[in-house]
């Protein structure tokens, strides 16, 4: 069973940072991709930044607000975390964050939309404080 566990939210301030992590069990890191989705009530759930792997090959993928200040990694050594550093972090990313799983994927590119992704994380939350 896969299952993510999200880990690194909170409060921040203007400017201020947070790294955000995705533990996977259960999940094979060979041709997969991991996304960072958020979501605000009333607001559809978008992608923040995607990473990917097929046949050896990684890419990764920004949306337009958040490219220059957030970055997505794996761990490459226990291969089962990934991670979202958030940095300038402003009030519009204020969002409930999720992490989400695709296994045996068939090409490179990162999928961004909700419906491409099969395993899910509870989500948590990330505030801008004044």
């Amino acid at each position: 069973e896969v299952q993510l566990v999200e880990s690194g939210g909170g409060l921040v301030q203007a400017g201020g940072s947070l790294r955000l992590s995705c533990a996977a069990s259960g999940f094979f890191f060979d041709d997969y991709a991991i996304g960072w989705f958020r979501q605000v009530p009333g607001s559809e759930r978008e992608v923040v930044a995607c990473i990917s792997s097929n046949d050896g090959n990684t890419n990764t993928y920004y949306a337009d607000s958040v490219k220059g200040r957030f970055t997505i990694s794996s761990d490459n050594n226990t291969k089962s975390t990934v991670y979202l550093q958030m940095n300038s972090l402003k009030p519009e990313d204020t969002a409930v964050y999720f992490c989400a799983a695709l296994e045996d994927t068939i090409v490179v590119a990162c999928p961004v939309g909700p419906e491409d992704y099969d395993y899910w994380g509870q989500g948590m939350q990330v505030t801008f404080s004044s």
